[in-house]
């Protein structure tokens, strides 16, 4: 349906569009359902872009809708996150500097592949439509406040983060522990808005921005983010929880089909 790219070009109108669209969708769905930006948004665009560009072109974005959460945030709170989940934090954050550093040597098939496969069983277990056998078991001796586990779930979280923009495995552990709600939006507020933020840098370190022009993209594109965030925002009073759930649900399930089939070169 649409080529891919190494970059975003301005001669090419109905791809600009296209993208602008896409970043506004996935900003209203993450103001209507409150998740689901970075996956949407990384996953649309990587059916018109290379799936590494989109990856890079959405760490501005995706930082820009999380700076919200800092309002939401007491000191306290952080001071508590940091001193409970530093190991885990920590263990992200190299994980995903190193994801970041394979970014460019993963295949671009492959990735399209997991990215679907990724979004589709995201899909399958939130609806509880794909059972997952021993799945509590997992939960009960690996999502735990042990150094070690979380240092190695913080690796592989951010690992996955880093080169794919997924972090659905960061927002489960967290949800996990059971937090109430100011320890759990400061958990996320420490690992998305710091991370984020490092990548910036990162990305400019490792040359993922190839030009300035790539990097104010970039910029540009957390306007649309946010413009589609506000609508969310101001349209969730008037869906219900479940229409708000399936609609978000069901959008990441046509994404993934999409990125399947185009990594497997039938679409």
């Amino acid at each position: 349906m649409f080529a891919h790219s190494s970059l975003l070009g301005a001669t090419d109108p109905a791809t600009t569009v296209f993208v602008l669209l896409a970043l506004l969708l996935a900003g209203a769905a993450t103001g209507i359902a409150g998740f689901g930006f970075a996956l949407v948004g990384t996953t649309v665009l990587a059916t018109v872009v290379d799936p590494s560009v989109a990856v890079v072109l959405m760490i501005v974005p995706i930082l820009a809708t999380n700076v919200s959460l800092l309002g939401e945030l007491e000191p306290r709170d952080v001071r508590t996150c940091g001193r409970r989940f530093f190991p885990y934090v920590v263990a992200t954050l190299v994980g995903t500097v190193i994801g970041m550093a394979a970014l460019e040597s993963i295949p671009t098939e492959p990735l399209l592949v997991a990215l679907g496969v990724v979004t589709l069983s995201y899909v399958g277990v939130t609806q509880r439509t794909i059972p997952v056998s021993g799945l509590g078991a997992v939960k009960r001796h690996c999502f735990v406040e042990r150094t070690g586990m979380m240092i190695a779930l913080g690796g592989v979280s951010g690992l996955v983060f880093g080169a794919t923009n997924v972090g659905v495995q960061i927002v489960a552990y967290v949800r996990s522990r059971g937090l109430d709600p100011g320890l759990f939006v400061g958990v996320l507020a420490l690992v998305f808005l710091g991370i984020n933020a490092v990548r910036v840098g990162a990305a400019a370190a490792f040359g993922l921005y190839p030009s300035v022009s790539v990097a104010l993209i970039s910029v540009a594109l957390a306007v649309p983010a946010l413009g589609g965030v506000f609508v969310g925002r101001r349209v969730r009073p008037h869906i219900g929880k479940r229409s708000r759930r399936l609609g978000v649900l069901g959008l990441l399930a046509i994404v993934g089909v999409r990125l399947l089939l185009a990594g497997l070169g039938i679409a």
